[in-house]
């Protein structure tokens, strides 16, 4: 049971990956529609990116203590 509880636990890695793909396909057409608005787009990217990777490392860090923990 506490593999399972891990294993969900970590799918927030998933999420993060899907979600940071669609934010880089947007982010690409942005600056294909609007090359001069380039360094602002990839600003809020990246930011955008830190926080759902964020998220990943969350669900990567509560996998562990489930691990370690119930273990």
């Amino acid at each position: 049971m506490t593999a399972l509880a891990a294993a969900i636990a970590a799918f927030t890695g998933i999420g993060a990956g899907i979600g940071i793909a669609y934010a880089t396909s947007k982010a690409v057409d942005a600056t294909a529609r609007q090359p001069e608005a380039s360094s602002k787009i990839m600003t809020v990217l990246l930011l955008g990116a830190a926080l759902a990777e964020a998220t990943a490392i969350y669900g990567f860090v509560i996998g562990l203590l489930i691990i370690l923990n119930m273990g």
